[in-house]
């Protein structure tokens, strides 16, 4: 075959649908039973933090009467629509296990099929694999942990202590809805954060980074600067640890992603979600930070973030992954890695569905380039 898709999520589709646009046959496998998968599976008060207007699919905007920031049930129901609408159809329960050049085609190796192709487009996403470090003493604990991949909703946990460790997007949001669901939350954080607010007078922080980023990084990094000294008169006293960095700067060099708050911080400032420090160990009921203080826990959530794995799935891949195990580049000119495409690896300042949306018309305009 000409055109082999690994994965149906946003990234996925958004290629499927510019390659059924410009008449290119492809095939897409993915390894659930249905498109989105991992959008279906998030917690259920998740909205979209980017704005409705720079993060639809390519070619079919969302329904008018969506709001700024889409929930997910809303975009579940877009993404379907999608693929319907391009006539995409998936070959589902088809979990690639083995990706390698063999010639000038592509071998692609699921549990039970083999398929063959000159260009391969991995869309399997940096939150392929979730990040699950083990706690010193974990095996004493006699409270629930889960990552937070498998969080649903606050509402098993109300009247109970929960400790959820990370602070970045998810994290945050998981806090916040335990809270609401009436559980005593509590949020450990171990590194410094930046945190931006949603909107700012009326507008979207993500088209303000889409206007100033034209102008560069040096005049970029001041603006996040300015932005950056509202946010230090709102966390004092709050006991969150912020980045020294600005938050475009923190992107760039550590490929971490400023938190983007949606009420949290408030429900921090009121004292009803507590920050603590670093863990030093869990013992049967509690948890002992760094600092000394024991805080005696029913559940832990680990927000602890996600692994993109390429380096499991296609052969020989490991030179021309970055030091985060992201694809350097959307593809590379080597003859050994010819036709082999990524979309979707990258953390834009500006959001990662609008790079998605732009990534994939640059991918799909190399392969027209290369028939």
């Amino acid at each position: 075959m000409e055109n082999l898709i690994i994965g149906a999520g946003p990234s996925g589709l958004s290629v499927a649908g510019r390659l059924r646009k410009a008449g290119i046959p492809f095939e897409i496998l993915e390894k659930t039973d249905s498109v989105g998968s991992a959008w279906r599976n998030h917690y259920d008060r998740l909205h979209l933090h980017t704005d409705k207007k720079y993060s639809a699919l390519p070619h079919l905007p969302f329904p008018k009467d969506y709001p700024t920031f889409i929930p997910k049930n809303q975009y579940i129901a877009y993404i379907d629509q999608y693929a319907d609408y391009f006539n995409i159809k998936p070959i589902f329960n088809q979990e690639v296990t083995a990706v390698r050049k063999s010639g000038d085609l592509w071998v692609v190796k699921t549990k039970d099929k083999v398929y063959e192709a000159k260009n391969v487009l991995i869309a399997t996403g940096y939150n392929r694999v979730p990040k699950y470090p083990t706690l010193k003493g974990q095996g004493n604990f006699k409270g629930e942990i889960i990552h937070s991949e498998k969080y649903k909703n606050g509402k098993p946990y109300k009247n109970k202590n929960v400790l959820v460790v990370g602070y970045g997007n998810s994290g945050a949001e998981i806090a916040l809805d335990l809270y609401e669901s009436g559980a005593k939350a509590f949020v450990s954080i171990r590194n410094p954060v930046n945190i931006v607010k949603r909107e700012f007078k009326g507008r979207s922080t993500q088209s303000l980074a889409i206007f100033f980023i034209r102008f560069g990084n040096t005049v970029y990094d001041f603006i996040a600067r300015l932005f950056k000294k509202l946010v230090l008169k709102a966390v004092e006293g709050t006991g969150i640890p912020i980045s020294p960095l600005a938050p475009s700067e923190q992107l760039r060099t550590l490929g971490k992603v400023a938190v983007i708050d949606v009420g949290t911080l408030a429900q921090i400032k009121a004292g009803n979600i507590t920050v603590m420090p670093d863990i030093e160990i869990l013992t049967d009921h509690e948890v002992i930070f760094k600092n000394g203080k024991k805080l005696p826990v029913d559940a832990i959530v680990m927000a602890t973030g996600y692994h993109a794995r390429l380096e499991e799935i296609v052969t020989d891949i490991a030179p021309i992954l970055n030091e985060r195990g992201y694809p350097k580049a959307m593809w590379f000119n080597e003859e050994s890695y010819s036709g082999l495409y990524f979309v979707g690896f990258n953390l834009p300042l500006t959001g990662i569905l609008r790079d998605i949306n732009l990534s994939s018309e640059k991918i799909v305009s190399h392969i027209l380039k290369g028939k």
